[in-house]
């Protein structure tokens, strides 16, 4: 009886111990905390999406089914975000079941609670899109360069992704997707996935994304499109119109490919192309995968705004490949990627233009430092956006301020085992997400530590502005620029001769100095001798009326070319700029007046920006 009792009592200590050990397991956190998702992974986390979606443009709504394989841990419910969708109906694993729609977030929209199983592995949502998804951008005709048929592009960075399909809407959570999209018969449908390279005749589109993605990558454009190839794994898309100007432009692409890869590795997505959307786009670029989209304003006719290309590219390993786990570590994605857009650029045109490259972004970064100053803890590497926007943290301080960091390191541990420590890290984290926190271990346990290196990245990332030991970055062209502007303020002359070998990045950098004793009459002599105001290069154009306002200059036209090109540009930082000018100098009526015509070209995102810089 004696041993019969031990061995019950062994018995029940065993199964306590391993109930113990099964709820420590299932307890464990593998997700970060969320603050921009209400999704909770750990309990419930969508691994596959299935999206079979018609586009109606007479409507502008898209409808249809968001089908998911999930890994559910046990759970009663899964949690998805939703934000102004019209929600019809529910099922797992086929048999419809109960969802329950929160309370309205202003910012985040609202959970999407799915009543499931333990046994439950799929879940299908049935919806609508709404007037209000903010994502989508539905253009008529003569909102594209064609003029000829409408147009529809997505946005989904950071949390709009939500706003056109229900989904577990956070950078940590990747997925990979198929999709069957119907369209007009008239149009070509292209993804972030492998894509058509012509038009079928039944207007059916069906898309795979094999490779895992953050939701805010999903992208999606409609419109009548061609393709071009570069290389057999590069290429772009473009309107009929188009199509010519940015085949020559991009021409580069596959070099940028190949210059990447001897940096950091092979290229893990395949293919590599881009779409030149409408002028309504709010980016430069964005780096959904397989398909960078990209900004009409970048074809300059010379190549000399295509790091840009060179940007989107590096994001295929710093963003896509290896993701920040929340917005609060968003520098891990855009100062990796300047850092390496930069090398890119330098590989395949010299250290002269790297450096100029720089050299704005330094400006850039003074500009956005002095914007912040009265909220130091937004010039952070590290943020803190509880209760706020993520895009609040999309500004140059990520990008800007974590090149500097990366270039500063650089320097001091040199080039050599910056680029090992640098390849090792994409290849460790590649298709994974990580944080502040583990890149800090990791760098100081793969090239600090190892090479004895004492460094001062704490202050770097957590603490505000600019260490005094950044990198100093010099420029002899740029320095010729400020000796020709200095000269011409003192003397009112300028030799014609000096500056007709000038980039355009010295152009910019020329005007973006003027003093702000300039007078009038100088800018009208500047204007008349070099056609600023009648500039074809958006970025000169940009700077250029930027001084004209800040400045009160008016000649040669130059208000109605600010007019029309605040109406028909709608990259974001090009837009808000300009009207930020109009607030700086006191003029913010005229910008209320031209608001009134703009807004309705500007996609949601540069549209909620504005807005709230003129307090609408």
């Amino acid at each position: 009886m004696k041993k019969a009792l031990i061995l019950v009592l062994i018995s029940i200590l065993t199964l306590a111990s391993c109930q113990e050990t099964k709820k420590e397991i299932t307890s464990t956190k593998m997700y970060a905390v969320e603050l921009h998702s209400f999704a909770v992974p750990d309990d419930a986390v969508t691994t596959h999406l299935n999206l079979d979606i018609d586009v109606d443009f007479d409507t502008q709504v898209i409808s249809g089914t968001a089908s998911y394989d999930i890994t559910n841990n046990g759970a009663s419910q899964i949690i998805l975000d939703s934000k102004f969708l019209d929600i019809k109906d529910v099922t797992a694993n086929g048999v419809k079941t109960t969802f329950k729609l929160g309370k309205m977030n202003e910012k985040l929209g609202q959970s999407l609670t799915i009543d499931i199983k333990e046994s439950t592995t799929k879940i299908a949502i049935t919806y609508n899109t709404t007037a209000q998804t903010e994502a989508l951008q539905w253009l008529n005709a003569q909102q594209t360069a064609d003029k000829t048929h409408p147009f529809l592009f997505t946005q989904g960075q950071a949390i709009l992704t939500r706003t056109w399909i229900p989904i577990q809407d956070s950078p940590q959570i990747r997925i990979t997707y198929d999709a069957i999209v119907k369209v007009p018969k008239e149009l070509m449908a292209v993804m972030s996935a492998e894509n058509p390279k012509e038009k079928n005749a039944n207007g059916v589109y069906n898309f795979k994304m094999e490779q895992p993605i953050p939701a805010y990558l999903i992208a999606l454009a409609i419109g009548d499109i061609e393709y071009k190839g570069i290389s057999n794994r590069t290429g772009v898309y473009a309107e009929k119109s188009m199509i010519e100007k940015v085949h020559t432009e991009f021409s580069d692409m596959e070099k940028m490919v190949l210059a990447a890869e001897n940096l950091y590795g092979a290229y893990d997505w395949e293919q590599f192309d881009v779409i030149v959307l409408p002028p309504s786009f709010p980016f430069g670029g964005m780096e959904n995968p397989r398909l960078t989209f990209a900004t009409p304003t970048v074809i300059a006719g010379d190549k000399s705004l295509t790091s840009l290309v060179a940007h989107e590219l590096a994001h295929s390993w710093s963003g896509n490949l290896v993701t920040n786990a929340t917005w609060n570590d968003f520098w891990l994605n855009e100062g990796f990627t300047v850092y390496f857009e930069i090398r890119i650029m330098e590989a395949l045109y010299g250290k002269e233009r790297a450096n100029m490259l720089a050299l704005i972004g330094r400006q850039d970064l003074e500009d956005e430092l002095e914007a912040l100053k009265e909220t130091p803890n937004d010039t952070k590497l590290k943020l803190d956006l509880k209760g706020r926007n993520p895009d609040d943290g999309m500004n140059s301080i990520a990008y800007d301020k974590g090149y500097l960091f990366l270039r500063t390191l650089e320097e001091k541990v040199g080039r050599t085992e910056m680029d090992a420590f640098l390849k090792s890290y994409f290849k460790k984290n590649a298709f994974s997400t990580t944080n502040t926190e583990d890149f800090i271990t990791y760098l100081n346990t793969n090239l600090l530590e190892k090479n004895n290196i004492t460094f001062n990245t704490d202050e770097w990332i957590y603490q505000p502005g600019v260490p005094e030991n950044a990198a100093i970055i010099e420029s002899d062209a740029f320095s010729n620029v400020e000796k020709t502007l200095q000269n011409f303020i003192n003397t009112n002359k300028i030799d014609v001769d000096v500056t007709a070998k000038w980039t355009p990045q010295e152009w910019v950098h020329f005007v973006r100095n003027f003093p702000e004793d300039i007078s009038v009459d100088q800018m009208q002599k500047l204007d008349n001798t070099f056609s600023l105001t009648e500039s074809t290069n958006s970025y000169i154009a940009m700077v250029w009326y930027e001084q004209s306002i800040l400045n009160n200059y008016h000649g040669n036209n130059v208000d109605t070319n600010i007019s029309e090109f605040l109406n028909t540009v709608g990259r974001r930082w090009y837009v808000t700029t300009l009207f930020n000018a109009f607030a700086k100098a006191e003029r913010k009526q005229e910008a209320l007046e031209i608001y009134k015509t703009a807004r309705a070209n500007y996609h949601s995102v540069t549209a909620n920006t504005v807005d709230e810089m003129l307090g609408l």
